[in-house]
């Protein structure tokens, strides 16, 4: 895709963008994961953020579309809520000279190929505090076919994990989509909960 932006200028929303957060979120939030500052990574209009501050925290978002920060931005002045949204690269986090409690990934970690996944890592490595959690959600090998993202496995997420991480899960979940049109209400998904040592 030449430009994040176009997808959020289609007639159609993106497959991703429910206009809610995903379901595996919102039991992280109900739990009291989702705590103190909180990053959403790749947040695209922003719901997982907003739910974060929703449930008390101090949470940033940050996506490589301006177009979907402004609408994130709005959702944030329609509802009330105090999140800050960010046009940034997660791959070049540090650039937000913040360090959080907990990170968000819906959806981010599959989109990089080998060499961008490495420097992914290493960029939430350097905003995330000892002890904090990120928690991760992305396509799983278990999904069938060859549409959609690339696959990942649950021995490349902790090969990805292995120094200066410890994987504290790996479970198994649901991406569910926007594309009711196709037939297509979900994706098969790894949720990951990451600690950072």
């Amino acid at each position: 895709m030449p430009s994040w932006d176009e997808a959020y200028t289609a007639s159609a929303p993106a497959p991703w963008d429910i206009g809610r957060p995903q379901p595996a979120f919102v039991r992280l939030a109900e739990q009291g994961l989702l705590s103190g500052r909180v990053l959403d990574s790749g947040c695209g209009t922003g719901e997982q953020t907003l739910q974060a501050a929703a449930h008390g925290a101090d949470a940033v978002g940050v996506d490589l579309s301006g177009r979907a920060i402004q609408r994130a931005r709005d959702k944030a002045a329609e509802r009330g809520l105090a999140a800050r949204f960010e046009v940034g690269d997660a791959r070049r986090l540090g650039d937000l000279a913040l360090t959080f409690d907990t990170i968000i990934d819906s959806g981010v970690f599959h989109v990089f190929g080998d060499e961008d996944r490495a420097r992914y890592v290493a960029s939430l490595a350097s905003v995330l505090r000892p002890g904090g959690y990120c928690y991760l959600m992305c396509f799983s090998d278990q999904q069938p076919g060859d549409d959609g993202p690339r696959r990942v496995r649950q021995d490349e997420l902790r090969a990805a994990f292995r120094l200066g991480w410890r994987v504290a899960s790996i479970e198994a979940a649901a991406f569910e989509l926007n594309q009711p049109g196709l037939g297509i209400p979900s994706a098969q998904a790894w949720l990951a909960a990451i600690e950072r040592t």
